[in-house]
């Protein structure tokens, strides 16, 4: 649903303004080339992943028109993006001592132990957010994976199945986290006995509020993580997300196999993996 919300503001601001009123078969490789470079060098120039964002969509757009035997090919499939697109992502991670500095500092905060579990779990903060306790198996060690929590903008919120097929997938916890889990499960109940009815929660959320509702991923940042990267003194551009990219780049650093990596992040493939996390593989070599 997010997905689908992106690309359609996408299109919306920046596909329609220049290429909407143009009749369908006017629509060349070039004159999406030019309305590019509007968006790319204009007075009011956007972001390199929006520009990829909008073409994503487009893209998607003038293929169905090509199904239904509008356009006789794709002219999307011919253009030329801006070579600012090509560079991959900076990736932001944390050095082992960085780490060990953000899980101390994640003990002073009520919800600390929240990014705890993402620094060693590597889900997706959809994903985490999302988790049922039916989910962990406090036996095998393992928390299962299987939905994701999405907040549309009307308000609300509501669970969605993952991200890919992949997305779906079990996960190893270590000890400390699964002894973190089953105290966080008795002060849980203990704190739902207590509120009674005025427990908000209609589901067995692990991660709730003190109401028992779901945490919003914004709430999440700015009033926990921020606040533990504070603490810790580490720089405070890193993003929420970056604590996925993390627990990739310590375990890849580690010598775990990049194929357990890759399941444990669920990536498609080993390639999304080491192309992702290209920065670590000079470290990988020179330790070889």
């Amino acid at each position: 649903v997010q997905t689908v919300e992106l690309y359609e503001r996408s299109f919306r601001l920046y596909i329609e303004p220049h290429l909407g009123k143009m009749p369908l078969q006017s629509i060349t490789p070039l004159a999406i080339q030019g309305a590019y470079a509007k968006l790319i060098e204009g007075p009011k120039a956007v972001a390199p992943q929006t520009v990829k964002n909008a073409h994503t969509a487009l893209r998607s757009c003038l293929k169905q028109a090509v199904r239904w035997r509008q356009l006789p090919f794709n002219p999307a499939s011919d253009v030329d993006l801006p070579k600012k697109l090509g560079e991959q992502a900076k990736i932001r991670s944390f050095t082992p001592d960085q780490a060990l500095a953000f899980l101390l500092a994640c003990r002073r905060r009520r919800l600390g132990w929240v990014l705890m579990f993402a620094l060693a779990s590597g889900a997706r903060p959809g994903e985490y957010l999302a988790l049922l306790w039916s989910d962990i198996d406090f036996a095998a060690g393992t928390v299962r994976i299987e939905r994701t929590i999405v907040w549309p903008k009307g308000g609300g919120w509501h669970f969605d199945t993952p991200k890919t097929r992949k997305s779906g997938r079990t996960i190893s916890l270590p000890a400390a986290v699964l002894e973190e889990l089953r105290q966080h499960r008795v002060r849980q109940l203990e704190h739902k006995e207590f509120l009674g009815k005025d427990w908000k929660s209609q589901h067995d959320l692990v991660f709730t509020d003190t109401k028992g509702n779901a945490i919003y991923e914004r709430h999440l940042t700015t009033r926990t993580f921020k606040l533990v990267l504070k603490d810790a003194g580490l720089p405070m551009d890193f993003r929420l997300y970056d604590l996925r990219h993390a627990c990739a780049t310590l375990l890849l650093v580690a010598n775990v196999q990049p194929k357990v990596v890759a399941e444990r992040l669920g990536h498609a493939s080993v390639t999304q993996t080491l192309d992702t996390y290209s920065h670590v593989l000079p470290a990988l070599e020179h330790k070889a």
